[in-house]
């Protein structure tokens, strides 16, 4: 009888960082549930009320970059639990808000500032514990943010409607502080730091090539085309992507639906973002990352069209789920793809410089969606506006190289 093997240490990893996200997005995504009460609770027009999401997901995009850079010089464990415990802070913060701006800071600064520290370090972790596994690991670890976008909504609309806005707030806090220690005992740095090797292999032997390619440094990243065709990409789909998980509920009160069901919408935006994340990282395997990457900003592009022309509750309940999956894809491709094309040398930074991208489309989209109704009692020209953004990142992906091909380019320039 032989001993029964032991798990794979890169597979905790996932696990802590699938708690981390989360954690996180439990709280970020949240936020549909308190738009009506905070509206109500300073007076505030949608616009307004809409920046308090847009503050927070702008700064955890942006901040993705110094966290990344600093995860990867001590390691991701201590800026993962710093990250979370600022979540909790900014929630405490919020629930004592006399005014809106004090959710601006509260909310919009604590959260985007948490999940900023969060999520890109305990991302970029599991891209370095695997190679040949890699989609699925990064699959199931960012399955953590449709996971908490599940959650978020109806756990905060349920502790509203029986303790409070402000009570709520506080249990958040206190959620995020038990997320922020088991997620991070979990967080480990590079298997080569263990004496491992990726995807439980044999450690390779001394004087021999590492299982991961060395890779580029940021700097050397940031001249090359695919950065700068993801960045891109990225950053004229974020204009669009995240209005839903604002502007959804308030419209389908709108179209007579009521505020209850706009938060099964946002479960449903979940459901999908979950099941994408599974769903489209497996067909990177026969498709290629490159062209599944961009097949995300179609599919979202078409999703966001729909939006426009469904006023009824089984139509919303198709975009919400295919949307969600189309931003679940998106989101569990991008780290590895990123991973494909510079290594793994400076994973952590690249990524977060890449994501930087991402949080001004954040911060500007769901705002001018809610100055848009607020002006012309209509969300669909933002909505189709940001639909024909995610047709363009579609053809600036397919105008770049395969990250095989670019790579094999690269070296033949080299030599």
């Amino acid at each position: 009888m032989t001993a029964p093997s032991r798990v794979f240490a890169g597979w905790w990893v996932v696990a802590g960082a699938f708690l981390a996200m989360m954690t996180g997005y439990v709280v970020a995504y949240s936020f549909a549930a308190f738009f009506a009460e905070l509206e109500a609770a300073f007076g505030a027009k949608r616009g307004e009320t809409a920046l308090v999401f847009s503050i927070s997901a702008f700064l955890y995009f942006i901040l993705g970059f110094p966290a990344g850079l600093i995860a990867d010089r001590t390691g991701p464990r201590p800026v993962v639990i710093g990250g979370l415990l600022l979540i909790a802070a900014g929630l405490v913060v919020a629930s004592q808000a006399s005014s809106l701006w004090q959710i601006y800071l509260g909310y919009g600064l604590g959260v985007g500032i948490g999940v900023g520290f969060s999520y890109v370090p305990s991302v970029a972790a599991v891209q370095r514990w695997f190679v040949r596994k890699r989609g699925t690991a990064s699959g199931i670890a960012v399955a953590g943010i449709g996971v908490g976008t599940l959650l978020g909504a109806p756990l905060a609309y349920e502790l509203i409607a029986h303790v409070g806005w402000r009570n709520t707030y506080l249990v958040l806090a206190a959620l995020s502080v038990v997320g922020a220690v088991a997620s991070g005992l979990l967080i480990r740095r590079s298997p080569e730091h263990y004496g491992l090797a990726p995807d439980g292999d044999p450690p390779a032997p001394k004087g021999s090539a590492p299982a991961i390619p060395p890779g580029l440094t940021l700097r050397e990243a940031v001249r090359t085309l695919p950065f700068w065709s993801i960045y891109v990409g990225a950053l004229l789909m974020s204009f669009g992507l995240f209005v839903p998980f604002v502007h959804l509920t308030p419209y389908a009160v709108d179209v007579g639906l009521g505020e209850g069901f706009g938060v099964l919408l946002i479960v449903l935006l979940g459901v999908g973002s979950t099941a994408g994340r599974f769903l489209f990282a497996s067909i990177t395997n026969w498709l290629g990352r490159r062209l599944s990457f961009g097949i995300m900003y179609v599919g979202a592009g078409a999703m966001m069209v729909m939006w426009t022309q469904s006023t009824s509750a089984p139509a919303l309940v198709i975009f919400a789920l295919v949307f969600g999956a189309f931003y679940g894809g998106f989101v569990a491709i991008a780290p590895s793809l990123a991973a494909d094309y510079f290594g793994g040398r400076a994973l952590g930074s690249v990524i977060g410089a890449l994501y930087s991208g991402v949080g001004f489309g954040a911060l500007l989209g769901s705002p001018a969606a809610g100055y848009a109704y607020d002006f012309f009692g209509s969300y669909a020209g933002a909505i189709l506006s940001g639909a024909a953004l995610c047709a363009v990142s579609f053809v600036i992906t397919l105008l770049t190289p395969e990250p095989a091909r670019w790579l094999q380019q690269r070296a033949a320039q080299k030599s």
